[in-house]
């Protein structure tokens, strides 16, 4: 097999060089003065709503549009305050699905005397169009009036620019409104994100009407507090069109799929040394274990909390597979070694508030930061909601982009007395910069158990799925009985989060690419869309080797970089020719952690990178560029007319995760050489609430390049790699693991 190659040297950057042309609408579109009076009528409802009703000091307004809009499509001059953008107004996003058709809704919060002006700009283009246009302007009527300026005659009534932009807002916009969350069950606690009005959320409540005291107040974060279900109900009762979201306070462990046999044979394991610390977030531990030397306990459960030993069964069992699940399962033995384990226990095995376990997860990592892979197998029975993420998973992603750690996060399992057929993951298995887990059996089919995504109508989860147990074949763990036989995706995630410590701490590789290598190992060539979002992009192979190392017909290298401009790129991959040509097929796998918003709704991940790899080819107006294996033209020179739909659709927009893979076949022919016959790599980035970021963002990728006819060339591609100037590694495991012994031995000074 071939070692994975580690490429280093110097991205280039470029700014953005497609400059916005006069703004229009879409060719062949129109709006007509009916339209137009309609959402003036709408926004003067909302405006007598909001005088009338003045304990916000302002207006909260949903924008219903008529699609899934780009950021580029949103509205720019209705609800726009002077110089600054409607999308500094948003305070929420979800989904509508009309008729089948799935669209975009934004609520903003303004003063009211935007309100009025957004009326007066209506109404200024109403009059407009029936003096003018008969009551109908289109796509060429506005292109008259961008090349010839000098001709509108309405500047004293409503600047150019602006009418031109109510009319492109008015064209995606369907209406405006006030939209009412409505009420949930309301049994136990809630956690509720209440829409930003700038006021303090204490005082907010009061004064809604909602008696609270100060000290009663438990702030999630600035927008987010958790109320008893009278409080709730208070808060439906005098104002429902502040609630974002609401879910249960609520998570609870389903009992652990276990059976438990007496067990004479104690199993045997060395004292531990210098190996990697992996972190468990879990129900406590059993310390009175065979490998419970290998195990730091941490108690975080409070102590007015009783707890037995059946407590101990899932933690225990979880941290047994991370120790040393490969030497009592040696069917998956996975050549990864034994761990250390730094175990918290944060609840018992039954129901604990989810409120509670948020802020204790924050407190651990932050004071464990030489911890960077945590395994966290607890789970909600209850099914993920539509249009927002659970705080759960909220918490887990803010937590990750702040602190340089992964998550690996088990699939939660659907309960025993579930009679309705397909349900969905539960809370935080909706964290997108985790890497979640599901389970399938030794035949790679879905487990019994399994739950589905997606998340947000759109993110793929699970990331990937592993062997968890399922009928008679389970998988061997410790419990504080003893010996046990255990299924579930609890028991899946343990084994991903070995593999991904394995690459983390004993390769020294990033977590992005750690990332990108489990998922692309998955999914491989053969990968299919997983459209019932059951596997994710596929099983993860057993042995370490098969991550690390490809098979002699292969190509496979990493590259990690940091967007420090609108592109970050490479022109000089040197794959190698035969014949002139490129024997190749090819696949590459981009990852990296965003920053979120959960207060963005289903616009919740604020930075997109969209990845192009493929040759290097001179365009008709002289720029290069990169035809890209997957005919991504987003970015390019020229109009490429892409619906925003589209591009979440074919190109993953707005997804953490990008695989792009060609298909193997029968008889392909290698492709001809462009120009000098490089490949290239760009990743362009695109912020949602900002134009810029403030920060660099970190990313790996993973490249797997296939010899069409089975011939090895690697040497050839690493010596070409060596002329063009790239520092080339191989990635070695017996050094790895040398050069990790080393710097991890203890210097005794004499």
């Amino acid at each position: 097999m071939n070692s994975v190659l580690q490429l280093k040297g110097q991205f280039d950057y470029q700014a953005n060089p497609n400059k916005p042309g006069p703004k229009n609408l879409p060719v062949r579109a129109e709006v007509n003065v009916e339209h137009l009076k309609r959402l003036k009528e709408q926004l003067e409802r909302v405006l007598l709503k909001w005088q009338r009703d003045t304990r916000l000091g302002g207006a909260l307004v949903s924008v219903h549009y008529k699609d899934v809009v780009a950021k580029s499509n949103r509205i720019g001059a209705l609800l726009a305050n002077k110089s600054h953008s409607p999308n500094d107004s948003i305070r929420g996003a979800k989904f509508e699905t009309i008729d089948e058709k799935q669209k975009h809704v934004f609520t903003h919060f303004v003063a009211l005397a935007i309100l009025e002006n957004s009326i007066k700009k209506l109404d200024s283009s109403i009059r407009i169009l029936e003096n003018d246009y008969h009551g109908k302007i289109t796509h060429d009527d506005i292109a008259l009036i961008n090349d010839n300026p000098e001709k509108y005659a309405y500047a004293y009534l409503i600047a150019k620019t602006v009418f031109i932009q109510v009319l492109i807002d008015a064209y995606f916009v369907e209406r405006f409104d006030v939209d009412e969350c409505q009420p949930k069950e309301l049994v136990d606690k809630s956690i509720v994100t209440l829409y930003g009005t700038g006021i303090k959320t204490s005082d907010l409540l009061r004064k809604l009407g909602v008696t609270i005291l100060a000290s009663e107040v438990e702030l999630l974060n600035e927008n987010t507090v958790r109320l008893s279900p009278d409080k709730m109900q208070q808060l439906f009762d005098t104002a429902p069109y502040l609630i974002a979201m609401q879910v249960k306070d609520l998570t609870e462990i389903p009992p652990l799929d276990l059976s438990e046999e007496d067990d004479d044979d104690v199993a045997k394991i060395p004292a531990p040394t210098n190996e990697p610390i992996v972190g468990v977030i879990d129900t406590p531990f059993y310390k009175d274990v065979y490998f419970g030397e290998w195990v730091e306990y941490v108690h975080k459960i409070d102590k007015d909390i009783p707890y037995d030993i059946g407590d101990c069964k899932h933690g225990t069992a979880v941290s047994s597979i991370i120790v040393d699940g490969p030497s009592i399962n040696p069917n998956l033995d996975d050549g990864c070694g034994h761990f250390r384990v730094r175990h918290f226990g944060v609840a018992t095995g039954g129901r604990f508030s989810s409120f509670t376990i948020l802020k204790k997860i924050r407190e651990i990592v932050s004071q464990n930061i030489d911890i960077k892979v945590w395994n966290l197998s607890l789970g909600s029975v209850l099914q993920i909601e539509d249009n927002f993420i659970s705080p759960e998973a909220a918490e887990l992603d803010r937590i990750q982009s702040e602190y340089d750690v992964i998550f690996v996060v088990a699939g939660t399992n659907k309960p025993l007395e579930w009679k309705g057929g397909i349900m969905k993951i539960g809370a935080p298995a909706d964290s997108l910069n985790s890497l979640i887990v599901n389970s399938v059996d030794f035949d790679n089919k879905p487990a019994t158990y399994h739950r589905v995504g997606p998340v947000l109508s759109f993110f793929h989860k699970p990331d990937v799925s592993y062997y968890g147990g399922d009928g008679r074949n389970r998988i061997r763990v410790c419990t504080p009985y003893g010996e046990g036989f255990s299924a579930g995706t609890s028991i899946a995630a343990p084994w991903i989060t070995r593999k991904v410590a394995y690459l983390v701490y004993n390769m020294g590789l990033s977590r992005e690419v750690a990332k990108a290598l489990i998922i692309d190992s998955a999914a491989g060539w053969d990968r299919k869309d997983d459209r019932t979002h059951s596997i994710g992009y596929g099983v993860v192979p057993i042995r370490i080797e098969n991550i690390i190392k490809s098979a002699d017909d292969e190509i496979r290298f990493i590259m990690t970089g940091s967007t420090d401009s609108y592109e970050t790129y490479t022109y000089r991959i040197p794959v190698p020719l035969s014949n002139d040509k490129y024997p190749f097929f090819a696949r590459a796998t981009l990852a990296y952690f965003s920053s979120v918003s959960r207060d963005q709704g289903v616009d919740y991940t604020e930075t997109e990178m969209d990845i192009h790899f493929g040759r290097v080819k001179e365009r008709k107006n002289g720029r290069i560029g990169i035809d890209s294996i997957n005919n991504n033209h987003q970015g390019d020179d020229g109009r490429h007319g892409l619906y925003e739909g589209a591009a979440r659709e074919l190109y993953r927009k707005w997804d953490n995760i990008k695989h792009i893979s060609e298909t193997i076949k029968k008889g392909a022919r290698p492709r001809i050489k462009y120009g000098s016959g490089s490949w290239g790599l760009s990743i362009k980035t695109k912020e949602r609430l900002k134009s810029t970021r403030d920060h660099s963002m970190p990313f790996g990728v993973v490249v797997t390049l296939k010899e069409m006819n089975g011939v090895n060339r690697i040497d050839d591609f690493i010596k070409q790699c060596i002329f063009k100037g790239w520092i080339v590694n191989r990635i070695d495991v017996d050094n790895r693991v040398d050069v990790y012994n080393k710097a991890e031995e203890e210097i005794k000074f004499e």
